[in-house]
């Protein structure tokens, strides 16, 4: 059965046909449970165990499920239900996971958000998802994200409730972390109804933003706890495990690949790191005993570096994960042969599709190789420009559907046009060689997108800011090879008579107009016309080539 994308238009959900769905269901992978009942069988299994460490306090199973129990009666009560959307934009706290397991108890959906997004990605979030409430921080890392949610409150006339972690200041419409946590403190809360299926949204996940600002996903009940069980299979988490979230915990890569989730599904425990640092994430990791972690590859040379000369013992350390960006095959050798712990590299997407090594294989596939999808029922095909599959070993855009691939992405009927086949096959983007044994060697990437350490960088939509500068004529922004980043963004500019913009003077333009710090270009370089195609577009080739030439 194949997408009618023009019926599905602008569904939030683009459903799984009924025949892969009866199949899935079959074969176990979707199980029927919704986040609320797999927290609640956690508890029963798990209760006295510890659930969530922060740099603040430490959370059972049994408090993590109490606290959010009142956190979602105090939701409740201000109007907050089943399908409501919530914008989420908390650092790496035990609040971040108590509002989240009592968004899903109202049936609520979070939409993840990430700490460096601003005003003209957040106001976009929120009208796109006609978001109802809006958790946040008081100030992180020197950013009043308070100042930001009045901006996009006053934009979004959907958005009323503003809950924020710390000091809300005098604002009208808001609630502190605090102040829901202590709901009915004297009894048990419990938690108000829901009516949310586990064939339903549990949460929207954002895109990378390949043609302008972020899309979201949706994603399932069943096929989102599909995606952290198997995980947390194939990364070896077993009972008693304990995951170290390094990276921002909103991130799918640190929530579910298999990450918070797959670690709490083995009754294992979270350990929320405030900072990346690997000294301080060596001590976290002495301290708590951890047993699995994840970094980026921007972060893998001070890993390695603090590892020759750390006296902290890392020999709990069984997995260190590495992916959100292609590793490169000599840092993961020095990985290999440095680190201790053993190397599972991580490719993936929050669209669905997750490869991973296998613990088992050989040395000379982990560090060459992106692993393999963790699924049995992924389904894969690596494309040429016609569509037609390439025979092993060759480049070709990487496509793909399964129990936990999205099928379509959120009230976005045009793109999901462009973006699946007829036979529902996501097209990735993604440049891979897949080898006979099923491995995926990842190339680059089809799309016009900058993964800077792994965040993802529209051109397009940093153009279209940039060009808005007086002393812009014409931009182009393209991705340079970068040893620490993996790419790093370079905006080649064509300046107006008498102007010779800078990066500050392009960073202020950018800081002004709301857009995140990470899309400000690395690089700029004044040029004097743009190379054109001969179809008299933009020569991004031509400009890349001056970069590694």
């Amino acid at each position: 059965m194949s997408t009618d994308h023009t019926a599905l238009a602008e569904l939030d959900l683009t459903p799984w046909p009924g025949g892969l769905a009866d199949r899935y269901r079959e074969l176990g992978l979707w199980r029927g449970e919704t986040y609320r009942q797999v927290l609640a069988r956690l508890v029963d299994a798990y209760a006295d165990r510890t659930a969530v460490v922060d740099d603040h306090r430490r959370l059972t199973y049994r408090e993590l499920d109490a606290l959010a129990d009142r956190v979602a009666r105090g939701l409740s009560d201000r109007g907050l239900g089943t399908a409501d959307r919530v914008l989420v934009q908390l650092p790496n706290r035990s609040e971040f996971l108590v509002v989240w397991w009592a968004l899903q108890k109202i049936g609520a959906v979070p939409v993840h958000t990430q700490p460096g997004h601003r005003r003209s990605e957040m106001t976009h979030l929120a009208s796109l998802c006609g978001a109802r409430a809006y958790v946040l921080p008081d100030v992180h890392a020197g950013f009043d994200h308070r100042v930001l949610a009045d901006e996009v409150r006053a934009a979004v006339p959907s958005l009323e409730l503003l809950v924020v972690l710390g000091d809300p200041g005098d604002r009208t419409g808001a609630v502190t972390v605090a102040e829901l946590e202590a709901t009915g403190h004297t009894e048990p809360a419990g938690a108000p109804a829901s009516t949310a299926g586990p064939g339903d949204i549990a949460v929207l996940l954002l895109s990378g933003g390949t043609t302008g600002l972020p899309k979201l996903i949706p994603r399932t009940h069943d096929d989102y706890a599909y995606n952290g069980r198997r995980a947390a299979e194939v990364a070896g988490m077993a009972e008693g495990c304990v995951y170290l979230a390094t990276l921002p915990v909103a991130f799918n890569y640190t929530m579910n690949c298999p990450g918070v989730l797959g670690a709490l599904g083995q009754g294992g425990t979270v350990v929320m790191a405030g900072t990346p640092d690997p000294g301080y994430c060596f001590e976290l990791i002495e301290r708590e005993r951890v047993t699995h972690a994840a970094i980026n590859p921007q972060l893998t040379p001070l890993w390695l570096d603090e590892r020759e000369f750390t006296s902290a013992d890392l020999s709990s350390l069984q997995v260190l994960q590495i992916g959100s960006a292609r590793l490169a095959d000599d840092t993961a050798r020095r990985v290999v042969a440095e680190f201790g712990a053993r190397l599972q590299q991580v490719f993936g997407m929050a669209e669905g599709m997750l490869s991973l090594s296998r613990l088992d294989e050989d040395d000379r596939l982990r560090t060459t190789t992106q692993g393999c999808p963790i699924s049995d029922a992924d389904e894969t095909r690596v494309v040429g420009p016609d569509d037609a599959e390439v025979p092993d070993g060759e480049e070709g855009e990487l496509l793909t559907r399964g129990p936990y691939t999205l099928r379509g992405y959120y009230r976005a009927g045009a793109h999901n046009a462009r973006s699946f086949t007829a036979d529902g096959f996501y097209r990735t983007g993604d440049m891979v060689r897949r080898l006979p044994s099923g491995h995926l060697a990842v190339v680059g990437r089809a799309k016009d997108q900058i993964n800077r350490a792994g965040e993802k960088i529209a051109a397009t939509e940093v153009e279209g800011h940039l060009l808005a500068h007086p002393g812009v004529r014409s931009v182009a922004l393209v991705a340079g090879p970068d040893q620490e980043l993996g790419e790093r963004s370079v905006a080649f500019v064509v300046a107006g008579d008498g102007h010779r913009p800078d990066r500050a003077a392009l960073a202020a333009h950018l800081d002004g107009r709301g857009v995140a710090a990470y899309k400000v270009p690395d690089e700029v370089r004044l040029i004097e016309s743009m190379p054109l195609t001969p179809l008299g577009k933009m020569d991004k080739k031509a400009l890349t080539a001056l970069l590694v030439g």
